[in-house]
């Protein structure tokens, strides 16, 4: 055969096959750079909700109360649908079908999480309700939820059945265990080393709380061997305004600042309220930190020293004797020399963390595959494999998690999922929220290899530095910086002079010194000073001489 033949029948293979794969590589090239615009999209969004959530918490007082937090998650969604709404327009997509693509929203809050998905509303035919059928004769009769919402009644808030989409009910990070025929207990969880036991120990009911710490000296007064602030007149003080500056003691999450004859005031929703006389006591906060999670650490010690992994239970009561998730058989509270309960790598710190990520990865996946049920979308939705460091990211932090399902992206369905995390919140005080402030006004990140001891003046929660807002004579909402410092670039954004460490409790004991001093006695007055659910106010009122 010559070889023009040969040529061009070649070229009668070739072209053809060579066509194909040029456009399925233009058409991989294009699905690849809409996945990347959609990702970038998902998570522009999932940052303006969590940026809403953070500035709604900021600047409300009433945050960490339940009605208030449900508020400001809610106004977080309405964000996130908004935003995603506002990214994906040029895409042909509104808010209105993009709803249909979102099968779950999840927020990781400090001892739990909430789930918003829809549902099908069911009315209450069990519970009866007197209501007026003649009202010219007053007749009564006794009618249910769901004969009174009926699909029939136009004036119906809500109908039988109907589709909604809202917040589940709180889940908390929270696992039962039954170590032997005499204990059968809940022990909840959270983003730090605080927990709530709740059940019968040994035949006896028990309702205990607080944090887990070792190597507390006697009435709080060491941490590690490191000295704490012992005295009650050493507080903090910050800005109400551009000129007015105040001591405060900051209580179950109030701030109340001190007038110079010991009356007090607070600042709820930016308007200044009068709080009543103060009678202080010799009572400092941070060194009842760490007296109390003492005491508490004491008491799991003698009760739960010998509690195991093994000794959980699922939903029917039934033992994992492999561990939560299967990860294994080890005592939870093992108290050695060679590491503090508190410590990243405890097993306490091991058996928390798996806790909190099976709890939220078997409702999320469960959440997600029932949207197949409510969405009318021709998509298969299903749980996304999280990565193991997006799993240490949602577990150690306030965060929000995302997920967009189901839009066609030409070669294959988009499924995308967003994880945006924040460390400043009234939420929790982590180890890295506490910056130092230094004599030349500017504030350091703890682990700021720059900071001289000479040099350091305060422990300040991070929060802190955030701008608030005032309402004057007027009416008028004024904004002010509590905190009269600067950040260091090199420490609080670019971060060059941060050293990374796993561990801030050893990295900060080993520093020593000022600095040491300093940051455990602003991590435990910090801490104390947040709102818990379990805060008795009578307890703090004869402690601090203070209406709480």
């Amino acid at each position: 055969m010559k070889i023009q033949n040969m040529a061009v029948i070649f070229i009668i293979i070739i072209l053809p096959i060579s066509m194909i794969l040029s456009s399925y590589t233009r058409n991989q090239v294009k699905t690849l750079s809409l996945q990347t615009l959609y990702d970038s999209k998902l998570d522009n969004a999932t940052y303006d909700a969590l940026k809403a959530f953070q500035l709604n918490t900021i600047n409300s007082d009433t945050s960490d109360l339940s009605n208030s937090k449900l508020r400001d998650i809610e106004a977080s969604v309405n964000s996130f649908f908004y935003s995603i709404a506002s990214n994906f327009n040029m895409a042909g997509y509104n808010q209105e079908i993009l709803t249909d693509y979102v099968p779950t929203l999840v927020y990781t809050m400090y001892d739990g999480y909430y789930i918003y998905s829809p549902y099908n509303n069911t009315l209450d035919t069990t519970e009866n309700n007197e209501v007026i059928v003649n009202s010219a004769t007053g007749e009564t009769q006794l009618k249910s939820d769901a004969e009174i919402l009926n699909s029939g009644n136009s004036e119906a808030t809500y109908k039988e059945g109907q589709r909604l989409s809202g917040l589940k009910p709180y889940i908390h990070y929270s696992c039962r265990y039954k170590p032997n025929s005499n204990s059968d207990f809940v022990i909840t969880y959270s983003l730090d080393n605080y927990i709530t036991i709740e059940g019968i120990i040994d035949g006896n009911g028990v309702y205990e709380y607080g944090y887990l710490l070792d190597s507390v000296g006697a009435n709080g007064s060491t941490y590690r061997g490191i000295p704490i602030d012992t005295n009650p007149n050493n507080r903090s003080s910050e800005y109400i305004n551009e000129t007015e500056q105040y001591p405060y003691l900051k209580l179950n999450g109030v701030k109340y600042y001190i007038n110079n004859d010991n009356t007090c005031f607070s600042i709820i929703n930016g308007e200044k309220i009068s709080q009543g006389e103060f009678n202080p006591k010799s009572v400092s906060p941070a060194s009842e930190y760490y007296k109390e999670a003492a005491a508490f650490t004491k008491w799991v010690r003698d009760k739960l020293s010998n509690l195991t992994s093994g000794d959980a239970c699922d939903e029917t009561g039934n033992k994992m004797n492999n561990g939560v998730g299967g990860t294994g058989n080890y005592k939870i509270f093992a108290f050695d020399n060679n590491k503090n309960i508190e410590d990243p790598n405890s097993n306490f710190n091991q058996q928390r963390l798996e806790v909190i990520r099976y709890s939220i990865e078997k409702n999320l996946a469960i959440a997600i595959a029932n949207y197949n049920n409510f969405s009318g979308v021709k998509a298969n939705f299903q749980m996304p494999k999280l990565k193991e460091d997006e799993w240490d990211k949602i577990i150690n932090n306030v965060s929000i998690i995302s997920f967009l399902q189901g839009l066609n992206i030409g070669g294959k369905m988009y499924n995308g999922y967003s994880i945006v995390t924040n460390n400043k919140n009234q939420e929790v005080v982590g180890e890295d929220s506490i910056y130092i402030v230094t004599n030349d006004n500017q504030y350091h990140r703890a682990n700021d290899t720059d900071i001289v001891a000479g040099n350091i003046r305060e422990g300040v929660f991070n929060l802190d530095f955030e701008r608030k807002s005032i309402i004057d004579n007027t009416g008028k909402s004024n904004y002010f910086y509590p905190k009269k410092a600067l950040g260091c670039y090199s420490s609080i954004v670019s971060q060059t002079s941060v050293e990374v460490t796993d561990n801030f409790y050893q990295y900060i004991a080993a520093k020593g010194g000022k600095l040491a001093q300093i940051y455990f006695s602003a991590l435990g007055r910090e801490r104390y000073g947040m709102y818990k659910a379990n805060n008795n106010p009578l307890v703090l009122k004869d402690k601090f001489g203070i209406e709480v």
